[in-house]
């Protein structure tokens, strides 16, 4: 018996044979003969349904095992693990910057609402003040990336900010210029915490600067794309 998926031609042309038979000749045999052609029909399409059924599960199998071995032979791909962004909302972490107005060789104490510069292996740590009230505070940055620098090769955050914060920033670093050290340095603050005090030797008006660390060489690759993430969740 053929068990393609084409329609059951020979079971079909004896069920209107027979049939035709009973038309012709009528009485209870030729009734007997047709019921039996009526099921040898179904059983013919059932077995075509089944058939069809069968194919489409092979198929299905087919598809998932050539997936499951093209997953399988694939190279393995290394675990990356996203470091958090912003704080938890999706949200940039705001940054402030905030004119220098003191720094001394030690520590700040606690509650002195400095910011401790630490230690390096050639100089102690400092205690940095700053002006909140004339600086700016709680920037979100129009963008952030994490880039070597072309001159020495350590790792820094590019920052740039929106029009209307690069006007401000041209005003601030513009009043500092001019201040002997350290009143003509800001304060990078993000998260409570300072992350560099660069000097300014004139106003900065194109909105854009870089953040090094504390001290230049503290950032890693890692650290710097971190800290990118965070000023800027949406690259």
């Amino acid at each position: 018996m053929n068990h393609s998926t084409e329609h059951p031609l020979h079971e079909t042309l004896l069920h209107d044979a027979l049939h035709a038979h009973v038309r012709e000749s009528g009485g209870a045999a030729g009734a007997g003969l047709a019921g039996l052609a009526d099921e040898a029909l179904r059983v013919a399409r059932r077995r075509q349904r089944l058939a069809r059924a069968g194919v489409g599960l092979v198929a299905a199998a087919l598809v998932t095992t050539a997936w499951v071995a093209a997953a399988d032979s694939a190279p393995p791909r290394a675990h990356v693990v996203q470091p958090a962004t912003g704080d938890g909302t999706g949200k940039a972490t705001p940054i402030s910057l905030l004119p220098v107005t003191s720094s001394v060789e030690h520590a700040c104490p606690e509650g002195s609402g400095g910011y401790t510069e630490p230690a390096t292996a050639t100089q102690p740590a400092s205690c940095v003040h700053a002006d909140r009230a004339r600086g700016m505070t709680d920037v979100r940055v129009a963008s952030a990336k994490a880039e070597k620098s072309t001159a020495d090769g350590t790792w820094q955050v590019e920052v740039t900010l929106g029009p209307a914060d690069r006007t401000r920033f041209a005003a601030l670093t513009g009043s500092l210029a001019e201040a002997p050290l350290p009143r003509n340095e800001f304060a990078i603050i993000i998260d409570g915490e300072l992350w560099g005090t660069p000097y300014v030797a004139s106003a900065i008006t194109g909105g854009r600067f870089e953040i090094v660390g504390a001290h230049v060489g503290d950032l890693t690759g890692a650290t710097a794309h971190d800290l990118a993430l965070r000023l800027d969740p949406g690259r």
